[in-house]
């Protein structure tokens, strides 16, 4: 094969898996919510929630050993 060929095979690869991965993301994103409430409700207990932490008082509360 020359290298034209094997150059427009590659590209032609590229192209045709990006695309497919772009389907089969935008196949799987059905806009529910990936867990229930059931769900969430133990994770957020265990884990904590999404609220931001409070701000660090006095500058670096811990210090590197070095």
């Amino acid at each position: 094969m020359s290298r034209a060929t094997v150059i427009a095979l590659v590209i032609s690869f590229a192209a045709v898996s990006s695309a497919a991965t772009a389907l089969i993301i935008n196949f799987r994103d059905t806009g529910k919510p990936a867990l229930t409430e059931e769900q969430r409700a133990p994770r957020e207990k265990f884990f904590g929630t999404d609220k931001a932490l409070p701000p660090t008082k006095d500058g670096q509360e811990k210090r590197p050993r070095w």
